[in-house]
């Protein structure tokens, strides 16, 4: 397994309010087995004296005396004061320590009043010294209530926040001990970049068996990460559980949920903002259209594990124990391309910028207006448009594949900011090569660039 991955610059952010001259409050929290509480030890490796305190769903007052044995071990004095967060918060910081609260969360559920307690440190008793506070939280919702939004005592006091999301994908791949293109892909397109998960592989497997093993049987270390990973965040979590499942069937559009889950349209909003604020939910509208008007907007499962949980695992029971590894190969396999194809389209979309390095693309997406849909769109500060045809089959891709594409541009509004004519890029992008007529067709025309597998995790490389 590697060592920590990525988050160079949240490290240098935090790394900078440590060294600061002021009194400093950072706020970093994201979903659970994300590396919130890796990435803040990796920032304090060079720090000998942080009080660093893992909270628990314990009482107020074991919380309190855990933390007092915690920063004793670097400030002492700590024992001769009450045992109240306000005497114990306020002598810390007229230290000038660096103080991390992780699971934030779970002291604020034992005592509300903890956020007033540190916005009245901040707004009166932290004058003249530089104390480092960090709040480290799992619950997005209780984050926000707590320190995020405008409505809590901690509001606009943070000189730093953190959403820590999953770990792109080329990152993500240093977890997967030197994978071929196709394994890179595939083990993306149903674990994401959740370190967690990454973890959780065993090299010497296959894509079958590390699937079987985490997530299908029931002892699987994975098995129920999505469901606790909700009822964390939900307390009437039935609805959400719907929406989620419809979306990964491939119910992408409101009408399509409501309808799938007997959920009234105007009702639906509620939900699906909820699901949006907690990063599992995203609404995509075509890149040509801006996403506060666009009427064309489709959701889609951020997360790829619980897309893939929600579409092959959720209500199995112990169906996958009884088959064992031909659970997988009889009721997953043949759908495995069809599924990931989604995965691949966002690679190479991604990768547009890289492969494209000569434009100054702007804007990056996906585009779609009745029948017609293109899979990669690069919009231009020139007069250049950059489309792309993503096919995700062990086939090769043929002319068929080009001419389709090319119809489908023709539909595309576009035109460059200054009035000119646009010019067309196209390219194809084939996760099983490309025929011989295609390949002929590409040196014969110099707006065809084709792609392969190894092209697009190249691209992604960090």
């Amino acid at each position: 397994m590697p060592g920590f991955v990525n988050r160079t610059r949240e490290l240098s952010q935090l790394q900078d309010l440590y060294t600061s001259e002021t009194a400093e409050l950072a706020v970093v929290y994201g979903r659970r087995r994300l590396g919130k509480t890796a990435l803040v030890s990796e920032s304090l490796a060079d720090v000998s004296d942080a009080v660093v305190y893992q909270a628990r769903q314990k009482t107020r007052a074991l919380q309190i005396e855990q933390f007092l044995d915690r920063a004793a071990e670097s400030f002492p004095g700590v024992r001769q004061l009450r045992q109240e967060w306000e005497p114990v918060l306020r002598y810390l910081g007229e230290r000038d320590a660096i103080v991390v609260l992780d699971e934030f969360p779970y002291l604020v559920a034992e005592d509300d009043s903890l956020p007033s307690v540190l916005q009245a440190l901040f707004d009166r008793a932290f004058d003249g010294v530089a104390p480092t506070f960090v709040l480290v939280g799992s619950s997005i919702s209780m984050m926000e209530e707590a320190a995020l939004l405008g409505s809590s005592p901690l509001y606009g006091r943070s000189s730093l926040e953190l959403d820590v999301r999953q770990l792109p994908f080329g990152a993500a791949t240093a977890f997967l001990d030197d994978p071929t293109p196709t394994e890179a892909v595939s083990l993306w397109g149903v674990f994401g970049g959740v370190p967690y998960y990454l973890e959780e592989l065993e090299p010497e497997r296959s894509l079958a068996e590390n699937v079987h093993e985490t997530a299908l049987v029931t002892h699987g270390t994975l098995h129920d990460e999505p469901d606790y990973v909700l009822r964390m965040e939900l307390r009437e979590p039935t609805r959400y559980f719907s929406i989620l499942e419809a979306v990964a069937g491939g119910n992408t559009d409101r009408n399509e949920i409501a309808g799938a889950t007997g959920i009234e349209y105007n009702s639906l909003s509620t939900y699906l903002d909820r699901l949006a604020r907690l990063r599992l939910l995203a609404r995509e509208v075509p890149v040509t259209e801006q996403p506060e008007r666009s009427r064309r907007g489709r959701y889609r499962l951020r997360d790829n594990f619980f897309r893939f949980w929600f579409r092959f695992v959720y209500g199995s029971g112990e169906r996958y124990d009884a088959l064992g590894l031909e659970g997988f190969e009889t009721l997953i396999r043949p759908e495995l391309p069809d599924f990931l194809a989604p995965t691949f389209e966002r690679l190479c979309r991604r990768a547009l910028r890289t492969l494209y390095p000569e434009e100054t693309i702007t804007d990056v997406g996906r585009w779609w207006y009745d029948d017609h849909e293109i899979d990669a769109v690069g919009l231009t500060a020139g007069d250049t448009l950059v489309v792309g045809e993503c096919k995700f089959q062990s086939s090769p891709a043929g002319f068929d594949a080009f001419e389709s594409l090319r119809g489908h541009t023709s539909e595309l509004r576009w035109t460059p900011a200054d009035g000119s004519d646009r010019s067309v890029e196209y390219a194809l992008f084939s996760r099983g090569g490309f025929t011989g007529s295609v390949e002929q067709l590409a040196t014969e025309r110099d707006d065809l660039r084709l792609f392969g597998l190894a092209d697009i995790v190249a691209a992604h490389a960090e």
